[in-house]
């Protein structure tokens, strides 16, 4: 027996509807192709990698998670969180390349992603169930939950995957459930948070989300990590108990979605206005267009180099550069004003000047004053 999606009510349809409208808007902004799409799905990964790993401990600013990701060098990250964040992306990465495709989600799928992820530590038996017992612990080394018993594992992931094969709940709720009863199942020796995140955005990419992407709500997950541990306590009760009700996941994994998207809404509208101003800016200064996306990361405070900048220019405006033309195309920004260097030759690195540093200030200005949506208060009041 594993936990039983709970039967919604007329206030989770309604959350439902919710975000479905808020996925409406964004499918507005990322249907037809954009200057600035290529630079906001780097940043949207970038903090899904970094929200995800972060819940385990390996810690990195979404500088350095963009630089492993882009297989650079990380600025200051370990290279213990270095190869947890590269394994998370290559994972991460096979997950979203399976959008296009058919996807039967089985146990080879599973353990096939749980080898990326681990493969750089075999003592933790990547791409295998755990060999024995296993109980989570906090930081002062109390056990705070029991996973069931090993022989249960095989059964249980099982049933697991069968109740995210049947119809008839959205995709959003089998996707949520898949991620309460993997992490509660505990089926490896580590890795099983984020297998379980990704197994959630695993599920929505089979469901055929269009850009699912922009549907994970690790990030978020990696913001509210107290909310997060707080409601799983609340569902498990400390032990294997899919008795008890999955309610209040649901309720958190709902609001999770909501106000994921409505993050990435604003992000979305910043990055267009940024991407417009810093257009304008490489106009004035007869900088070419393919500058354009990296002025963009500048100004929102990241580092730049040659190597990385190559990248970033593949990535926003799919041309290839040679490292020549970086070099040069870096000192034109350097030369304008733009940017700001340090360190010498190979180990030189490039900031925003307080000139393209103010242009995302003042964009950031007239957001306005960030509030704890809640989509069940505003389903209730709607219904009273």
């Amino acid at each position: 027996m594993i936990y039983e999606t709970p039967e919604l009510t007329a206030i989770d349809e309604d959350v439902l509807g919710q975000v479905a409208d808020l996925r409406s808007d964004l499918r507005y902004y990322l249907s037809s192709p954009r200057r600035w799409y290529g630079g906001i799905r780097q940043a949207v990964f970038a903090r899904a990698v970094q929200g995800s790993n972060t819940i385990e401990g390996y810690t990195a600013s979404v500088d350095d998670t963009a630089a492993i990701i882009a297989d650079e060098k990380p600025h200051s990250a370990n290279e213990e969180t270095r190869l947890a964040i590269a394994g998370y992306r290559d994972a991460l990465t096979f997950v979203l390349q399976l959008a296009s495709a058919s996807v039967s989600i089985d146990v080879s799928l599973l353990k096939s992603l749980h080898f990326m992820m681990l493969k750089h530590d075999i003592s933790k038996n990547p791409g295998q169930w755990r060999p024995g017992a296993v109980s989570v612990q906090d930081g002062d080394g109390s056990a705070v939950y029991e996973a069931p018993d090993r022989q249960l594992v095989e059964p249980l992931v099982g049933e697991m995957l069968e109740q995210m094969a049947e119809g008839g709940a959205a995709p959003m709720i089998r996707a949520a459930m898949g991620h309460l009863n993997l992490t509660l199942i505990h089926p490896f020796s580590d890795g099983n948070g984020r297998m379980a995140r990704c197994l959630q955005t695993l599920l929505l990419t089979s469901e055929g989300e269009r850009s699912p992407l922009f549907s994970s709500i690790e990030e978020y997950l990696g913001r509210n990590v107290s909310a997060y541990y707080g409601v799983l306590e609340e569902v498990a009760a400390g032990s294997w108990s899919p008795q008890r009700s999955a309610r209040p996941w649901i309720e958190f994994c709902l609001t999770a979605h909501y106000r994921q998207a409505m993050s990435l809404k604003r992000r979305i509208q910043e990055t267009e206005a940024l991407w417009d101003a810093c257009a304008q800016i490489a106009s004035r200064h007869r900088l070419p267009e393919r500058a354009v996306g990296a002025l963009c990361d500048a100004a929102r405070g990241r580092r730049l180099w040659r190597s990385f900048y190559v990248k970033i220019v593949k990535s926003s405006a799919d041309e290839d550069l040679s490292e020549y033309q970086a070099s040069r195309d870096l000192t034109s920004m350097t030369s304008a004003g733009l940017l700001a260097t340090k360190g010498e030759k190979r180990g030189r690195q490039y900031a925003a000047s307080p000139e393209l540093r103010d242009v995302w200030a003042g964009i950031r200005k007239t957001r306005p004053p960030q509030v704890a949506q809640d989509p069940y208060a505003r389903a209730r009041s709607r219904m009273d």
